[in-house]
């Protein structure tokens, strides 16, 4: 995977798409710092086998916890969230911006998770090994693709809601799902 100078991450959002995650420090660096710039609500939960930390460093974001004591921080520029390992937190950006996610190198299972926005029952869940030659934005393209595929996936089966599919274009993983289909 290509690594991308930390000066330029301010001044360059078209160069990482959305949740791209991409990899910034050198490729055997533990732990490895990924970087997005966020304008959308990022469409699922992600899992992480191992803590990991994210870091704020322009605009505001919600970070919404699942199965936790904690359900939400706000966080802005300069500030830090600790996600411990196996908790399913979603990023909702209340401003574009750019966020880093420190995870450890060799990071084991990472994974999507959709819940109802009716009732808060898991709806599905995909579960991937962590590959630092693969761009996570890949990984995440190619859950949200099976996720849009599948209505038995998108229908909460507590209370028969059915979630509507990803719109993969808006967040530029179309040929990245394609890519991997």
């Amino acid at each position: 995977m290509n690594r991308r100078r930390m000066l330029n991450a301010l001044k360059s959002p078209d160069e990482f798409g959305q949740y791209a995650d991409e990899a910034v420090l050198p490729e055997d660096t533990d732990p490895q710092v990924y970087l997005s710039h966020n304008r959308l609500p990022q469409p699922f939960h992600l899992l992480c086998e191992k803590d990991s930390v994210i870091s704020q460093l322009s605009g505001t974001v919600d970070v919404y916890l699942h199965d936790s004591s904690v359900n939400r921080f706000r966080v802005t520029v300069g500030d830090h969230v600790y996600i411990p390992a196996g908790t399913p937190h979603r990023i909702v950006p209340r401003e574009p911006g750019v966020t880093l996610r420190y995870m450890a190198l060799e990071a084991g299972l990472l994974g999507a998770a959709w819940y109802c926005a009716s009732c808060g029952g898991e709806l599905r869940r995909y579960e991937w090994e962590h590959d630092n030659a693969v761009a996570p934005a890949r990984f995440y393209a190619a859950a949200c693709a099976r996720f849009n595929a599948d209505k038995a996936a998108r229908t909460c089966e507590s209370c028969a809601t059915v979630h509507e599919e990803i719109d993969l274009d808006a967040y530029a993983w179309t040929e990245l799902a394609a890519a991997e289909g």
